[in-house]
């Protein structure tokens, strides 16, 4: 859950970290954001492991699909991403170098020496496009050398466009070109295979037919325009250039686990090969979007990403039902957490809370996502009567009994913050949350919930890491970011809620230094909100 997030997630940046969740995805382009929307809203955790390498990344716009018809491909990515994170789910940047199946589900090794444990696997990591071995052609890819008349044919209507033909097949979409536009010239680099009798009922339409090796493309003029140079010396003036690329699926990650390729029957590369509901020759894995299907774009990859999700949440679910649960993939992942190791925290309470709390009465306190219980058990010391309140059983295993060993009263509740009745309808004088967070939902229930826990004269203490150190960008390949906190309610939304109420006081909205004693010492500024309930909400 939920009631944990990036300082409990990150420890010291040297140490390895382990997650845990329903469901893995490896890519987080069209497909694999689809898939991951339709899981979230399934109420399985997800986690999109994304290196930020899409396919069509060159584009400058995406064209064909219908209600995002332009967008650039950058911008239709972060509408995926929020979606996805609106309802929970986590999108890790980095890359997944290795996977191997295990008992208890797949292990993938990720950048920066961290794993990621999941009862199912969707590759989503589609192919990759090998250009032809011509000088010229894969520094102007995505922008004036295009293989798709789908994608790209619109924008060159009617202007110069000489198609390289490498392949034997690479005639097929020809007639497309020659409807777009009449300045279509088409030069065959590599004849073989290529059936005569196609080149002349084009040669009879009208359009002229080169036969010779391209040297290179080279730009023309500043303003855009281009030459195709032959070996013979040949030069061909255009505005764009059509061709075709042979393709390579991205799965080497998944050489570990035996998957299958097939070699596609035009010849031009290999595929995944799946069955109607996206299963691979691998039990547990998934494929989606041009993966297993190297035509399709992008609102063909969505399509089948949502598809494919929808497949995986049916065999959770059958799986489930069989053996009579109904599990939390995130109190799975901390009762793993928690089982892995003897401690996970300092045992030290956190010094936010210790600086804030003394001058306030001892009443009743509730510590939300509280852990091994270092500050419930501070509060109890010092009078409270106190509520741990945590996702993980085995964390209020720890409590409960560090509780007796001193010889205090903790009262100890298993809830996860956006459950409907979260903290079973009580209120309290004071509502502590320190370095933890919960997962997002559209109707925001975890953050209702949280307030509605604050008695009328009572305080909120929500205490947070500073992370405007994420905003610089790291290389996917050699870290892997294992918390993802737009997939968390961030002390942001909580102050504007409060505030928009017009039911609160805030005393403290600031950032200062972190007090010391933490574990992790690699966070240096905690963000820090203290507020007072005056009334009642009203509805």
């Amino acid at each position: 859950m939920t009631d944990h997030a990036h300082g409990r997630h990150e420890h010291a940046p040297h140490q390895s970290i382990v997650r845990r969740c329903d469901v893995a995805v490896i890519g987080g382009s069209a497909a694999g954001l689809a898939a991951a929307l339709q899981l979230a809203r399934q109420r399985r955790s997800v986690v999109v492991v994304d290196d930020d390498t899409p396919r069509n990344a060159p584009a400058a716009h995406m064209h064909g699909y219908l209600g995002r018809e332009g967008t650039p491909p950058e911008a239709m990515r972060a509408i995926g991403r929020e979606e996805v994170r609106s309802y929970g789910g986590n999108i890790l940047t980095g890359r997944v170098l290795a996977a191997r199946k295990e008992d208890d589900g797949f292990h993938l090794e990720l950048s920066g020496g961290h794993g990621l444990v999941a009862r199912r696997l969707l590759a989503a990591t589609g192919i990759l496009d090998e250009l032809p071995d011509i000088d010229g052609l894969a520094e102007r890819w995505g922008r004036q050398v295009f293989n798709c008349p789908f994608c790209h044919g619109w924008e060159v209507r009617d202007l110069r466009v000489v198609q390289i033909v490498t392949t034997g097949i690479g005639l097929h979409p020809t007639p497309l070109m020659r409807h777009l536009t009449d300045q279509l010239t088409v030069v065959l680099h590599d004849a073989t295979g290529i059936d005569p009798a196609t080149v002349q009922s084009l040669v009879a339409s009208g359009v002229p037919v080169v036969e010779g090796a391209v040297r290179r493309v080279a730009d023309a003029d500043p303003d855009g325009s281009l030459i195709v140079e032959l070996t013979n010396g040949h030069r061909l003036p255009a505005d764009a250039v059509f061709t075709g690329a042979r393709f390579r699926p991205r799965v080497e990650m998944l050489a570990g686990l035996g998957i299958d390729t097939t070699a596609h029957p035009n010849g031009l590369g290999n595929f995944v090969a799946v069955d109607p509901t996206g299963r691979t020759n691998v039990e547990g894995l998934f494929a989606a979007g041009n993966l297993t299907d190297p035509s399709a774009q992008v609102l063909q990859s969505a399509a089948n990403g949502s598809w494919i999700g929808a497949q995986i949440a049916f065999s959770l679910a059958a799986e489930d039902t069989t053996a009579g649960v109904r599990p939390s993939g995130v109190a799975i992942e901390w009762d793993g957490r928690y089982g892995d190791q003897e401690r996970m925290w300092s045992a030290n309470p956190n010094g936010t809370l210790t600086a804030e709390a003394t001058d306030l009465p001892p009443g009743r306190a509730l510590d939300v996502g509280a852990g091994e219980g270092a500050d419930a058990l501070w509060l109890a010391q010092r009078g409270w009567r106190v509520t741990a309140s945590d996702v993980s059983n085995k964390a209020l295993d720890r409590i409960r009994a560090e509780a007796e060993r001193r010889g205090l009263k903790v009262r100890t509740l298993h809830s996860d913050a956006n459950d409907p009745a979260a903290y079973a309808d009580e209120t309290y004088d004071l509502v502590s949350l320190q370095y933890g967070s919960f997962q997002r939902t559209p109707e925001q229930r975890g953050l209702r919930n949280l307030l509605d826990a604050v008695a009328v004269g009572g305080t909120l203490l929500v205490v947070g890491h500073d992370l405007t150190w994420l905003q610089h960008p790291s290389d996917p390949g050699e870290q892997t970011r294992m918390y993802d906190p737009e997939a968390y309610v961030g002390i942001d939304e909580i102050v504007a809620e409060i505030l928009a109420s017009g039911d609160w006081r805030i005393d403290v909205n600031e950032t200062r230094p972190r007090p010391p004693g933490a574990i992790s010492t690699h966070h240096v500024n905690d963000v820090v909100l203290r507020a007072v309930r005056l009334n009642h909400r009203t509805e």
